[in-house]
This record gives structure tokens, C-alpha cells and sequence, in this order.
């Protein structure tokens, strides 16, 4: 019986297809993964819920995928001689595509080859396709979508390289491309000249003036890196933010020397249960405590600029700083949470951001942000907010610093806040007193108690 699998729902409108883990007559076990996909902030693989045999691939590499696209079909209940034919004629087939891109006959290359066929012990159905293929225009490669020859380590090796398989010529047995051809084919456009551009006048879409073209090898020796996935959806969110969101920041510093010295005096108990008592954790909970007195920090504003839509819910989203870039997992409901959950819940969350095994759903909703560069160092810095939220915190590292008591100079730490937010929705005497009344409770965090 035919089956077929389908997307599951992949927490965003679509996914691009970046890996094909099956072939075409393979026997898959429950649970076996069947393709990779990957959308703007994470990868997924689908595994197929049931037992059977690949009788056909409907998606190809890059393909865009949703909820609901179908991704292969499989025979529940397989026969031998269907395996037994389709496993040896798998091998030698290649996909021919007309001009219009419509997929055509298997063609099997039974010149010089025929001699090494292994003989088929049952007779083959007459449904099975032709051996002779009509007669058909192969487009050269870089005008048709040919099928591309290489396995999964150098289509990810192009991925990370930004690589255009398209453009590679393979050296190895029938055009197939290996990885020695990508790193070629990187040294010769690293080493290649740019064409000589005559200086024109071009402006952007944006209304921005458009940028010029550099040759920075002019001057010495230079590397090209091209940006992650992760890096360069970041900077089309952040380049969006900034042109969109009249942005206003205000800089105070809080006196949390008595919140660090009940930090250490607990950090040694919960560390023995497996948890990181960190400033980050209490900035959490003070800003929830903080959002529920200023519900403006923590809305959002319509498209069209009309209404203020106020959240019901606290969910903070927290930076965290990764080799492959900035990604923002969120503490759900922090105003229900003790101080020690969310250091629990920071310390898992930071981890699988790490592993990049951080899912969608732990990476949307939040309501407003936290971006703490404490641990980096710092003084002060200017953060962006992360629409469609309107307003984001930025932390900088705590110092000791002389205080005037009113007699004396005494040392406190004071840690240094920098709070962002949209001026369309928030003006900057609510911006004065949200900072300030956050510095309050973390000078004194029994606040949060009341």
C-alpha cells in the first residue's frame, strides 16, 4: 500500500530543504530521518512515522517546504522482487530535465557497462520504464536546473562556504562534485580579479544611497567569510528594527551590592543541584516584576500604527551569544517563576543554544528583551529593539564605585543599564521611570516579594 509523508508542522510559514537522507528503494525502519530542514533559525529533520519502502522523492534540494507539503512516498508493504529490481537499476539511473524543467524518463547508461549488469532473476513488469529515453536538449549548466552529483558533506561544506553548487565543476567519476572542487573552485574566485567597474549613480530601494563596491585586496591580503544563515537573517531583523522603530535610549546604573552578596551566599547550595545562580537570573525576574507596573514596555504596536496591543503574558527573551551568531530563546511567563526556575531553565535554554538545538517555539513570543554583555565587559551600549516588541535592556559589567551616604564615600557596585524602546509608544519620562523603579527592586529584590 502507497503512504505518504508529509511536513509536520514546523513552528514558521516554511523551510528550505537542505538535505535528502533517503533514496529511491531504500527500506526505512520507524522513526527514520528522511530529510533535513532548515528555516530561519533552526534545523529539523523529519522522521518517517512508519515502516516501508522508498518508491518515490516529490522534494528536491532548496525546495521551500510547509506544513502539509508532501515529501516522499512509501510502500508499507514491500515484495522482494520490487526491492531487488529497484536497488539495481537505482544505481545507474540519471535525471534528464527538459528546457521546461519537466522531469522526463530514467535514462540508464548501458553503454561500455551492459557486460557488469547483474542479471534480474524474475522478468520485469511491462510497466517498467522504458530503457530508451526520446531525444532530448541537455542545456548547459549553468542555464538548466541540472541535477547536482555530490554527497551530504560537500553540499554542507558548500552551505557553509556559500558555495553555489550551480557553478562547480566536478572532477570525479561522471561529473560528480567532491570536496577538493569546492575549495577550488573558492581559491579561484578569492584569486580572480573583479571586473572593472565604470562609476556610476545607483540608488537603493530603501531611498538609501546605494554603497560602492571596494576592492579591499588593494591594500593588503583579505579573506572572504561569508555570514551564517543565523547571521544574516539577524541582520535583515536588525536593519528592519532600526529604519522602522524611532529609537531612544536611557542609561542609569543600579546598586546591587547587596543582591551580590546574597547571590554568593546561595549560589554554592543551588550549584549542588545542578543550577547557575547568575545576575541574569534576578534581571529576569526584576524586569518581570517592573513590566506588570509599566504594561506599556511590554505591548506591541499595531501595523498600521493605530492601537497599542497590550500582552496578557511576560515572556523575556535573552541574548545569547553562539559561533554561529545571536540567538534570542525566551523564559516563558517569568512572573510565575521563582528565581531559582529561571536560573534553571537559562542555564538549559543557553546550552541547547549553543548545540544549536534551540526549537522555533523556544525562540518566539517573547515580549521584551534582555541583551547582557556583563560577562564581555563594557560600560554602556546601545541595543536595538527586537520588533515587534518595544523596548530591549542592555546590561553592561558591574564596578565598584565610591557612593556618597550623606557623610562619606562608601564602595558599592552599581551596574550599568541601558534601556531601549520605541518612542512611538513609549515617551521618555515612562522610559525615566521604568529604569528607575527596575534599579529600586534590584537594589532591594525583596521587592518582588510584596
Amino acid at each position: 500500500m502507497l503512504k505518504t509523508i508529509s511536513a509536520p508542522d514546523l513552528g514558521t510559514d516554511k523551510a528550505e530543504v537542505i538535505e535528502i537522507l533517503v533514496k529511491v528503494g531504500q527500506v526505512l525502519a520507524v522513526d527514520t530521518p528522511i530529510v533535513l530542514l532548515e528555516s530561519a533559525k533552526a534545523s529539523m529533520e523529519v522522521p518517517c512515522p512508519m515502516a516501508g519502502v522508498v518508491t518515490e522523492i516529490l522534494v528536491k534540494l532548496g525546495d521551500n517546504v510547509s506544513e502539509g507539503t508532501v515529501l516522499v512516498q512509501v510502500e508499507v508493504a514491500e515484495t522482494a522482487a520490487t526491492a531487488k529490481v529497484e536497488t539495481q537499476v537505482e544505481a545507474k539511473h540519471e535525471m534528464v530535465f527538459t528546457p521546461a524543467d519537466e522531469p522526463v524518463a530514467p535514462v540508464i547508461d548501458v553503454v561500455k557497462d551492459a557486460e557488469k549488469d547483474v542479471a534480474v532473476d524474475e522478468p520485469v513488469s511491462p510497466k517498467q520504464p522504458s530503457l530508451v529515453a526520446p531525444e532530448v536538449q541537455v542545456m548547459p549548466p549553468l542555464q538548466a536546473k541540472a541535477l547536482i552529483h555530490c554527497g551530504p558533506a560537500v553540499r554542507r561544506l558548500a552551505r557553509e562556504l556559500g558555495v553555489d553548487l550551480q557553478q562547480v565543476q566536478g572532477t570525479a567519476s561522471k561529473g560528480r562534485i567532491v570536496k577538493d572542487d569546492v575549495h577550488a573552485f573558492v581559491k579561484k574566485v578569492l584569486t580572480t580579479p573583479p571586473p572593472a567597474i565604470a562609476p556610476t549613480v545607483v540608488t537603493s530601494t530603501s531611498g538609501l544611497p546605494a554603497l560602492p563596491d571596494i576592492d579591499f585586496s588593494k591594500w593588503g591580503d583579505a579573506e572572504l567569510k561569508p555570514l551564517t544563515k543565523i547571521q544574516k537573517l539577524s541582520a535583515q531583523n536588525l536593519h528592519r528594527a532600526w529604519l522602522h522603530i524611532p529609537h531612544v535610549t536611557q542609561f542609569d546604573e543600579a546598586d546591587i551590592t547587596e543582591l551580590e552578596a546574597f547571590r554568593v551566599a546561595q549560589k554554592d547550595a543551588l550549584k549542588a543541584q545542578g543550577i547557575s545562580l547568575t545576575i541574569l537570573s534576578f534581571l529576569v525576574k526584576a524586569c518581570a516584576y517592573v513590566l506588570k507596573q509599566y504594561p506599556k514596555f511590554n505591548a506591541s504596536l499595531s501595523k498600521d500604527g493605530e492601537q497599542l496591543i497590550l500582552k496578557k503574558y511576560i515572556h523575556i527573551g535573552v541574548a545569547v551569544d553562539t559561533p554561529n551568531g545571536l540567538v534570542v530563546p525566551v523564559i516563558r511567563n517569568a512572573d510565575q517563576k521563582s528565581i531559582s526556575a529561571i536560573a534553571k531553565e537559562l542555564g538549559e535554554l543557553s546550552a541547547k543554544a549553543r548545540d544549536k538545538k534551540l526549537s522555533l517555539a523556544e525562540m518566539q513570543g517573547a515580549s521584551f528583551s534582555i541583551s547582557s554583555l556583563g560577562g564581555i565587559g563594557g560600560t554602556a551600549f546601545t541595543p536595538i529593539v527586537n520588533w515587534p516588541e518595544v523596548a530591549i535592556l542592555g546590561v553592561s559589567r558591574a564596578s565598584q564605585k565610591p557612593v556618597w551616604n550623606g557623610q562619606t564615600f562608601v564602595p558599592r557596585l552599581l551596574l550599568p543599564l541601558s534601556l531601549s524602546y520605541d518612542h512611538r509608544v513609549v515617551d521618555g519620562a515612562d522610559g525615566a521611570r521604568f529604569i528607575t523603579a527596575l534599579g529600586q527592586v534590584l537594589a532591594d529584590i525583596r521587592r518582588v516579594l510584596l
